[in-house]
């Protein structure tokens, strides 16, 4: 059991989301709007992407990102501010006969340099590092992918900008890929790592699969673990139990109830509401910071 539990909110994610709810946050206003009242609700940490304002699509633009987080900092709201970093790893192949050559749009294959340009510019305290390959949606041809040597490359130069990598997990080998990370230097102590449940190809949701990776997660780690869908609020329980601290979040859930759509804040509101029945202790900004031994920068 985890005691002290930090709270991370995925404001808005990437996915095909804003056609579903019309709560997902699409300009970098409604996205730093929406990760201050998360930060105000309760989480530590707001996690963010940024979408196309024209189109609701994910995008690498650091103009939006840096709109999105100069917000945010500018607004008195003190929340440890973390950046994705996997963009840019997509790859859509052909027809099954015909995998060549790959489909655009869809397909956005940069460098390392390329998929950190905003982290590097704006120095967030933590950004994700996606920890493995893999088939990343149910259906298609679409493919996440990151090298080992790629990942590599990503986790060398975050480290020398003193933000902290988030060790994305979905699937039990991807920790082994931190591991040799962690033996070869990238990555500083303590390792962060987010073990993500549920999502198609990666680790199921459930409760054996779970504990096989909590129970593989490195010595002195600190770590989150998130379910996707119905299982996100449920999974906050879950996590806690099980060690670890806790991420919700419109990126990996719209619903609050069967048939409400949720806000960011109301998300981060019901995780305080069953954490606190559990008399876990809520951690703020500044005791994460601490714990992890993040570099506030900006």
């Amino acid at each position: 059991m985890n005691w002290d539990v930090f709270i991370t909110c995925a404001i808005t994610g990437a996915g095909a989301t804003t056609d579903k709810s019309d709560k997902v946050p699409v300009t970098p206003k409604q996205i730093a709007d929406s990760a201050i009242e998360a930060a105000k609700a309760g989480a530590a940490v707001v996690h963010l992407h940024v979408r196309n304002p024209k189109t609701g699509a994910g995008t690498r633009d650091v103009a939006l990102y840096k709109e999105a987080v100069d917000r945010i900092r500018s607004s008195g709201t003190d929340a440890v501010i973390n950046l994705t970093a996997g963009m840019g790893g997509d790859l859509v192949l052909g027809e099954p006969e015909r995998p060549l050559p790959f489909k655009s749009p869809g397909t956005d294959m940069v460098g390392a340099t390329g998929r950190l340009a905003h982290v590097t510019e704006l120095l967030p305290e933590i950004c994700t590092l996606d920890c493995g390959t893999m088939n990343f949606l149910a259906g298609g041809d679409y493919i996440l992918v990151n090298s080992t040597g790629t990942l590599r490359a990503m986790a060398k130069i975050v480290l020398q900008h003193g933000v902290k990598p988030e060790c994305e997990v979905f699937d039990t080998g991807h920790l082994w890929q931190v591991k040799d990370l962690l033996k070869e230097g990238l990555l500083a102590d303590p390792v962060l790592i987010q073990l993500c449940m549920g999502i198609p190809y990666g680790a199921p949701s459930d409760i054996n699969t779970f504990m096989a990776m909590v129970n593989a997660v490195p010595a002195g780690a600190v770590w989150s673990s998130f379910g996707i869908s119905r299982m996100q609020l449920p999974w906050v329980a879950q996590s806690a139990l099980a060690g670890g601290n806790v991420r919700v979040g419109l990126e990996d859930n719209l619903y609050l109830s069967k048939g409400v759509l949720a806000t960011n804040g109301a998300l981060v509101e019901r995780a305080v509401t069953i954490l606190s029945a559990m008399n876990v202790n809520i951690m703020g900004s500044d005791a994460v910071r601490k714990k992890l031994g993040l570099k506030k920068h900006g």
